[in-house]
């Protein structure tokens, strides 16, 4: 198997894991703790960005452990345009098909609407976050170095 369908295994069990964290993280913050989805959402969401954060270090993308204070800062941003785009597809998607809408029940636990809405802008964002964060990872931030 190549280095680059490898790299992409590795990213898209990563990404999984990742979703897996924030999912739990938002329906613990939003359906136990109370806060609103848009509140509990980028906690949610930051959460996730840490810990793909050092598995995207230490094994997604192999070379990045030597990244440069441009690379981090890099990896920062994307993760903040991440953020905005996240929050905004969680609003748009509240507006458009709501969020309390019950969609099943599997044993004891509901699958809302709000849950779908956070699935699809997971895949969107995913996106993203595969080409922004394999740029700055692999070839640095040119925008940061000095000319």
């Amino acid at each position: 198997m190549n280095d680059k369908i490898k790299e992409t295994l590795r990213f898209v069990i990563t990404g999984g894991f990742c979703f897996l964290v924030e999912f739990v993280c938002l329906v613990l913050l939003r359906d136990t703790a109370g806060l609103d989805t848009l509140i509990a959402t980028p906690i949610a969401f930051l959460i996730s960005v840490a810990v793909n954060y050092l598995l995207c270090v230490r094994w997604v993308f192999t070379g990045a452990k030597e990244q440069n204070a441009a690379g981090k800062a890099g990896f920062l941003i994307t993760s903040v345009m991440g953020l905005l785009l996240n929050e905004l597809l969680m609003l748009l998607f509240r507006v458009i098909f709501g969020e309390d809408t019950v969609i099943l029940t599997v044993f004891s636990f509901t699958v809302t609407m709000y849950m779908v809405n956070k699935a699809l802008a997971t895949v969107i964002v995913m996106v993203w976050n595969y080409f922004t964060k394999r740029a700055i990872l692999q070839k640095g931030l040119d925008l940061f170095k000095k000319k």
